[in-house]
């Protein structure tokens, strides 16, 4: 895009900035980017934590913003961040009211409960799906395994892989750096703290690593079931684990730092921003062969997969990593080396901006 070239006005409809999740950190990652200095970006922030009648307040003050942006500027394109669940539904009016308008519509999907919504559902579900997302111009999906799976619901010509991105930590490689991080046995989780995330096979995990490792230390960062993770956990293994809390800015950067591997046996992904995070700063993973995660963490090369709740399986690549500090680097060295070469943000972002100049381009000629 050259820098006579007019704007292009995106209105992006996305959480507050400070909600716990993977689409918060995606856009996150937009703000004061080089996407707003190629396009004039309106947010409009549909979504926050809290209670009930918090979200349904935000919800409909952000329909409200929405339609006085449509009234009173152009719009080229509206980008939508959504997932399933309620978020399907809560994001239903945006698409509504910008195909009413004559707007091109992108739908950036990042959930992963598609069963739910869609596959398993009855047969008006089903078709209210399908109406919802063949109204938009684009779906954006964040990997090849949803291409395929969106491909049953919408023409695949709509869809488009645009997997998330991260920052590539190269500091990571200097040999203070790796020896100080290798000798500290810190392992990180981060995300939602829930069943789904695997999080119950941590007790049976570090209860046998802090048996060859004394000093290692699981960091599980984020919110949730903590109180029922910790009821199942026993004393002398609590003592290897702590929660933290939701970590962003700079705690979140210090924990990436300082621990040398992830542990992220999700039992469903849509991506999985973590894991591209971790792998930015040069950490080896450990997850789950599940859902999207074996297009991004490489069996044997950048970390190990598992089955679902195999925690044997799980302690012992821990342990492997930790007892061999050569693999460790080589593992380490491939999250940097793929982070950077699928994942980079300057390539996320050029692919977004093209598929907005593309959109208005054949908006301008429809109308």
């Amino acid at each position: 895009m050259t820098q006579d070239r007019k704007k292009l006005h995106i209105c992006m409809i996305v959480p507050q900035s400070d909600v716990h999740g993977g689409i918060a950190s995606v856009v996150n990652g937009y703000r004061n980017s080089d996407l707003e200095k190629r396009h004039r970006i309106t947010y409009v922030e549909s979504y926050c934590d809290g209670s009930k009648w918090k979200k349904l307040k935000k919800a409909l003050t952000a329909y409200i913003t929405f339609l006085r942006v449509l009234r009173k500027e152009k719009v080229d394109v509206i980008h939508i961040h959504s997932s399933f669940g309620p978020s399907f539904y809560r994001k239903m009016p945006f698409i509504f009211w910008g195909k009413r308008a004559g707007i091109p519509v992108i739908n950036h999907i990042h959930g992963s409960a598609l069963d739910d919504l869609y596959t398993n559902a009855g047969r008006w579900k089903k078709r209210l799906v399908e109406k919802n997302y063949q109204a938009c111009d684009k779906l954006i999906v964040l990997s090849e395994y949803w291409r395929n799976e969106f491909s049953l619901i919408v023409p695949e010509e709509k869809i488009c892989v645009l997997a998330n991105a991260a920052a590539v930590h190269t500091e990571t490689t200097a040999p203070a750096f790796r020896d100080n991080r290798f000798r500290s046995r810190k392992i990180a989780f981060l995300g939602v703290i829930t069943r789904e995330k695997g999080v119950y096979t941590f007790p049976k995990i570090m209860k046998r690593v802090s048996e060859e490792f004394p000093d290692a230390q699981l960091t599980v960062a984020g919110v949730g079931e903590i109180e029922q993770l910790k009821s199942v956990t026993d004393e002398k293994t609590a003592e290897h684990i702590d929660y933290p809390g939701w970590v962003s800015g700079e705690q979140k950067e210090k924990l990436l730092r300082e621990s040398a591997l992830l542990l992220f046996p999700s039992h469903m992904e849509s991506f999985g921003m973590s894991i591209i995070e971790a792998m930015g700063y040069g950490m080896p993973v450990v997850s789950c062969r599940t859902g999207s995660i074996p297009s991004i963490v490489r069996e044997g090369e950048n970390g190990f997969l598992l089955e679902v709740d195999d925690s044997e399986g799980m302690t012992e690549a821990v342990l492997r990593l930790f007892r061999d500090r050569q693999l460790w680097e080589k593992m380490s060295d491939r999250s940097l080396e793929l982070t950077q070469e699928n994942y980079s943000l300057e390539s996320h972002l050029e692919r977004l901006s093209g598929l907005y100049e593309e959109l208005a381009g054949t908006s301008s000629l429809s109308q």
